[in-house]
């Protein structure tokens, strides 16, 4: 990944992907006014390499978890990062290959776009297989994330992925062990993954590792 350099937080005047808005009603006779975010539905997609028996994620720079690993009595709230005593590294997240629901495309369709584009890998509509869908971030947006499964060998490798440059991506595939994803789900604390990507390691050691021994 290409390094990062002055941050700086500013205040968010519009955006192409989240709109904030407030939810007014009332519960039994009182008035409550709730902030949310208008968002995206997402896909993820668990990648399971048979050549070599590893599931193939990403690791990406996530500003989010940057900003909140920063002490809260030092996060700015206008102006420059100091990236020295904080650096960037914070803020790298590994998770499984994902993507918004933007397009015109069904879900299956839009699974095999970032298959391809952040980990190079040719697969087909038939090759994925849906686990779930579920809500995320219950309480300020409540979209709903699609979990596909889907495998793949190294002569379906057609590039060498990391996301698309003109829309901000920079992304570097990384690949984990059987052994190394067992020892991720039973560590106490797992800051740089989101429990979608828990969720996922443990939904792929129940019904692919577990059933097959």
């Amino acid at each position: 990944m290409k390094p990062i350099t002055e941050v700086r937080v500013v205040k968010t005047t519009e955006s192409a992907f989240i709109r904030p808005f407030s939810l007014i009603f009332k519960q039994g006779g009182n008035e409550i006014k709730w902030d949310l975010i208008d968002s995206h539905n997402g896909v993820f997609v668990i990648i399971y390499n048979r050549t070599r028996n590893t599931l193939v994620c990403v690791k990406q720079f996530r500003p989010g978890v940057y900003y909140k690993s920063i002490p809260e009595s030092d996060r700015p709230k206008d102006g420059y990062i100091d990236t020295v005593k904080y650096p960037p590294s914070m803020g790298l997240t590994v998770e499984f290959c994902a993507g918004i629901v933007d397009k015109n495309k069904t879900l299956e369709e839009i699974a095999v776009d970032e298959v391809r584009e952040e980990c190079g890998y040719e697969v087909k509509v038939s090759d994925m297989q849906k686990i779930i869908s579920c809500r995320a971030a219950l309480s300020t947006a409540g979209s709903i994330m699609t979990f596909f499964y889907t495998e793949v060998t190294d002569q379906m490798k057609i590039s060498e992925g990391g996301g698309l440059a003109h829309e901000g991506e920079d992304i570097e595939v990384v690949e984990y062990t059987i052994p190394q994803i067992r020892d991720i789900i039973t560590q106490s604390e797992v800051l740089n993954g989101s429990s979608s990507f828990l969720f996922g390691l443990m939904w792929f050691l129940t019904n692919k590792i577990v059933l097959n021994n």
